[in-house]
């Protein structure tokens, strides 16, 4: 069954959505959980990262810029 994911501000609009989901035959699944990973260094507690995140509309930031990642770190060190 294909998904969608709805963003909403409003909690009015998910009790709307269920009253919807019994009339439109469509299932509502509250939550999903995603299983952090965590690695401790030097005391410091380290969140892994995970497929979950969407950086889709970040590449297009940067790729539009011609930024090179090199470049950027090699200036970022410098002083003024």
């Amino acid at each position: 069954m294909p998904e969608i994911t709805i963003q909403y501000s409003n909690r009015k609009t998910l009790s709307l959505l269920r009253d919807l989901s019994k009339y439109f035959d469509f299932a509502i699944q509250d939550s999903i959980t995603i299983e952090e990973k965590e690695e401790s260094v030097n005391g410091v507690t380290l969140i892994l990262p995970n497929d979950t995140v969407d950086i889709s509309n970040l590449r297009k930031i940067f790729s539009s810029k011609g930024l090179n990642a090199n470049q950027i770190r090699c200036e970022a060190w410098q002083r003024s």
